[in-house]
């Protein structure tokens, strides 16, 4: 039975995950590798509400701070060559990547 390696990428900029994305996607057609996704996940909103005035006098109007989080799965055979340039990517700082690789 064949590995299939899941790779999780998580960032807060769209941009730059898409082009992650590509490339993983140009290993895989340069291998000749299996490849379902990238599947978009639900973003994920971290909402930080934050009084606007510094001394709590006056009216009570808020701030609201949000930072959104998008999400990619891809899968892919586990393929020695394929995962070996995997590991080459150059992954920005704002992206989080994780690799599983599962039966």
């Amino acid at each position: 039975m064949a590995q299939k390696a899941r790779i999780r990428l998580s960032g807060t900029s769209p941009l730059s995950l898409d082009t992650l994305c590509n490339q993983v996607k140009s290993i895989a057609e340069k291998t000749g590798v299996n490849i379902s996704g990238p599947i978009p996940m639900p973003t994920k909103k971290l909402v930080v509400p934050s009084l606007k005035s510094p001394d709590g006098e006056g009216t009570a109007t808020w701030d609201h701070w949000e930072m959104r989080v998008h999400k990619r799965l891809i899968d892919l055979d586990a393929d020695e060559r394929a995962l070996r340039q995997l590991m080459r990517l150059q992954v920005p700082k704002d992206i989080s990547i994780e690799i599983v690789l599962t039966t």
